[in-house]
């Protein structure tokens, strides 16, 4: 059984608690009374019970609820995911191909390592095997490490675009994000600001791709991809 269940924008009753915290536990402790023998919990890199983000925190709540009922449950924290459809990367793509200036969050220095969304569902995959190993927590991404400047510099060079990348600092950033949550499907949120105030790589001696016989592609090709449709 996978979890992969998230939440980025509360709703009334939908919360970061109630989704990553208390639906993820009732499923785990459901799991493990039917008998279920594999659990894969899909969290995120960064997920951490003390930091000062209400999402970052839930989520790290939210491993420990469903370790606690269910003990052998394996945890996969990926980092930003991409895809052909995804949010992130066809973003991108559009912004910099229109706007001759981008604003960088804060002066672009987070770091990033970006992982396709396809590698991922083939750790959980194999996570999920009968044959594979002790449940553990493994934190994907992907073949390359980023600062958020290298990014946008990387996306723009393969549309042909120069776009003058500029900082702003990131409580402005806050702002426009408590702004943007008020509209229907927002463009941005504070938890997505929160997440750039933090480096998202795997942590030193996790296990993650290596432990998994997985080779994750790099993010070029479904920029290709991508770029190929437009």
């Amino acid at each position: 059984m996978v979890n992969a269940v998230s939440l980025y924008l509360e709703r009334g009753t939908e919360t970061y608690h109630t989704v990553h915290v208390e639906a993820a536990e009732r499923l785990a402790r459901q799991a493990r009374r039917a008998g279920v023998e594999r659990l894969v919990h899909v969290s995120g890199i960064g997920a951490d019970i003390t930091s000062g983000s209400l999402y970052i925190r839930r989520r790290g709540e939210g491993e420990l609820a469903v370790q606690a009922a269910f003990a052998n449950a394996i945890i996969i924290r990926p980092a930003v995911m991409f895809g052909p459809d995804d949010a992130f990367l066809n973003t991108l793509v559009k912004l910099l191909n229109w706007l001759p200036a981008y604003p960088m969050f804060g002066r672009g220095l987070t770091r990033l390592q970006p992982v396709d969304v396809e590698d991922v569902a083939e750790a959980i995959a194999r996570g999920l095997r009968p044959t594979a190993g002790n449940p553990v927590t493994y934190e994907l991404g992907g073949p390359r490490v980023y600062t958020f400047e290298e990014l946008l510099k990387a996306v723009a060079e393969r549309l042909g675009k120069y776009p003058i990348l500029f900082s702003m600092p990131l409580p402005i950033w806050h702002s426009l994000a408590r702004v943007a949550e008020m509209l229907p499907g927002p463009p941005l949120s504070r938890n997505q600001v929160e997440l750039m105030e933090v480096d998202t790589v795997p942590s030193l001696g996790m296990p993650g791709f290596d432990a998994l016989g997985i080779a994750p592609h790099p993010i070029e090709h479904t920029l290709n991809q991508i770029l190929a449709r437009r």
